[in-house]
């Protein structure tokens, strides 16, 4: 005991879809089909990338760096999730909810940045076509992919510490399906203001922010493209670009209301919904969406299948 009521929380138990007994087996299958399709998907689309001699470009190199971190990312959440369904056990220790916690973020702002690369990417190439080889030089795309990593990691690593000091008393029991903070600062005592304040400060600098960037870039993007005299011009360049927007909506859209929507005490169950919809449908539909909205890619799939 470290007082009269606070007690020290070795373990929290993540209820996940205890609600649902009777579907365990069933989620088991259906996640772990999803699990399969999010690694053989994002996989063979890194393959695809990195053997196909017409696929070396800029754009591309971007796509294989996002489908490996939605493998390393959906790594984080669903084989814990899968554990969770076929055991029912459902426990994890204190430091494990904290590193799951810390790594959900450092993938997930790296997610965020990457994804404004790749916008600020198809901006050069369409509005700057003639810069395009000398802006996006390969050194450029490497330096941008590994800010997208590391730029965010001590800020988040530090931000992990904040939540986990929090005292945690009462019941420690989650109600969501991996360890994140809108649930955990649920379940902390005492007063944690400061803690929610700096926890949507970084949502703000790191999700909001690149959205700004994104939402700038495919503005000019537009105007540029409405520009074009060429009927078929125009078609090309949207179709450049529509690929990644869907994602962007998908990612983003789910995030925002999990991390930036007012708080609620009836809104534990959407939380799950959308955080099981950025951590599961968008890794998913990431490889389907640009191998079937993509010609370049289609064809180099073609090329392969004999082989």
């Amino acid at each position: 005991m470290t007082g009269d009521n606070f007690t020290v929380v070795r373990e929290f138990i993540l209820l996940g879809f205890s609600d649902l007994p009777n579907l365990q087996g069933f989620l088991f299958g259906i996640f772990s089909v999803i699990y399969l399709c999010i690694l053989i998907g994002n996989g063979l689309l890194i393959v695809i990338i990195k053997i196909e001699p017409t696929l070396q470009t800029p754009m591309y190199f971007f796509l294989g760096n996002f489908s490996f971190l939605e493998i390393c990312y959906t790594a984080v959440t669903i084989p814990r999730m899968l554990v969770d369904l076929w055991t029912q056990k459902n426990t994890i220790s204190f430091l494990h909810c904290a590193l799951q916690t810390c790594f959900i973020y450092i993938l997930g702002v790296a997610e965020c940045l990457l994804l404004a690369v790749m916008a600020y990417d198809r901006y050069v190439a369409i509005c700057k076509p003639l810069y395009y080889p000398l802006i996006m030089n390969r050194r450029v795309c490497i330096q941008l992919v590994v800010m997208s990593w590391m730029i965010a990691v001590p800020v988040l690593i530090g931000e992990t510490y904040l939540i986990f000091c929090l005292n945690f008393c009462g019941p420690k029991k989650i109600n969501h399906v991996f360890c994140e903070a809108p649930p955990l600062l649920e379940l902390a005592c005492g007063d944690t203001y400061k803690t929610e304040v700096s926890v949507q400060l970084v949502a703000l600098l790191f999700i909001i922010t690149p959205f700004l960037l994104i939402l700038t870039s495919y503005v000019k993007i537009i105007i540029t493209i409405l520009r074009l005299p060429s009927t078929s011009g125009r078609a090309k360049a949207f179709s450049t670009c529509s690929s990644h927007l869907m994602i962007v909506c998908l990612f983003y859209g789910s995030g925002s209301i999990v991390y930036l929507r007012p708080k609620s005490p009836h809104s534990t169950g959407s939380v799950k919904v959308f955080a099981l919809f950025y951590t599961t449908v968008t890794p998913v539909f990431n490889p389907l969406i640009y191998s079937l909205r993509n010609k370049d890619v289609i064809v180099a799939l073609r090329k392969m299948l004999p082989k």
